[in-house]
This record gives structure tokens, C-alpha cells and sequence, in this order.
């Protein structure tokens, strides 16, 4: 059975707990099951991780390349946190691996601060969901889905 990584990046693992008027009230261990429950209805796995540190995510943004290669993943979802609008290096490890990735965003980063409005990841993204809460999830896995098949 193939598989589908979901990466979250810095600060992600206080979600719920970190500003709710933002983000929700939803914690990472029920986007988890989320991501589980909406992946099983498409026959996928699901390899769910975050990190608040770069290196670790372009780590495994170059395990999965290979994955992918091999048939054995489909691709991420990616929510990079602020790392979105800062990481040329998240930008050119997706692009070294040729990752399909769905660039998330749980806000609507357009609404916001003038400096969340430009992200690294989206020229190499085969796609971006912004702002429906932890739903994007959902929507990212099914947009991935449907991209790879």
C-alpha cells in the first residue's frame, strides 16, 4: 500500500494551544487522525511527522524523493510553518527530489502580516491550500491523490 507524508513544521506541535483565534482549537494528534481517517477511504498510508528544525524536514524531504521513485509514497503534504516564507533550502530540496508536494496552510496567510504573503514553496508545489483550517489537510490529501494517480 502506498503512502502519503505529511510534514509540519516549526511550532505546529502547539496547535491548539497556540493562538486558537488563528489556528483553531484543533491539536496536531487529531490532525493526525484526520489525515489517517481521509487517507484510509483512498487505500493510503499515512507517515506523519514534525519538526521545529530545518535540517530535520530537509532530511526527510530527501528520504521521500526516493519513495516516491520507487512507488512505494505518492508524495507530501507539507505545512512548513514560517519556514514557508523564509527556507530557500526547503525550496531546493523539494525541487532536488522532485517531490510532489501540497503546500498547506491552515490560515488564510494572505489575510495576515505583509511577510506571510510570499512563500519558497509554492514555485516547486504542485498545488497550495490556504486558509480552511485544519480541513486543508484533507483537501491536500485528496488533491494529491488525484495529482499522482
Amino acid at each position: 500500500m502506498a503512502s502519503v507524508l505529511i510534514l509540519n513544521g516549526p511550532n505546529l506541535n502547539l496547535l491548539g494551544t497556540r493562538r486558537p483565534e488563528v489556528y483553531g482549537s484543533t491539536t496536531l494528534a487529531e490532525v493526525e487522525e484526520l489525515c489517517r481517517q481521509e487517507a484510509g477511504k483512498l487505500g493510503l498510508d499515512v507517515d506523519f511527522r514534525q519538526s521545529n528544525h530545518e535540517g530535520q524536514l530537509i532530511d526527510w524531504i530527501q528520504e521521500a524523493g526516493p519513495e516516491v521513485k520507487a512507488g512505494r509514497s505518492i508524495g507530501a503534504v507539507f505545512n512548513a510553518g514560517a519556514y514557508t516564507h523564509t527556507s530557500v533550502a526547503l525550496h531546493d530540496a523539494v525541487e532536488s527530489v522532485e517531490l510532489p508536494v501540497i503546500e498547506v496552510h491552515i490560515s488564510n496567510v494572505h489575510r495576515r502580516e505583509p511577510f506571510r504573503h510570499h512563500s519558497y514553496l509554492s514555485p516547486v508545489a504542485r498545488g497550495i491550500v490556504v486558509g480552511f483550517g485544519v480541513y486543508g489537510y484533507v483537501l491536500a490529501i485528496n488533491g494529491l491523490f488525484q495529482a499522482t494517480r
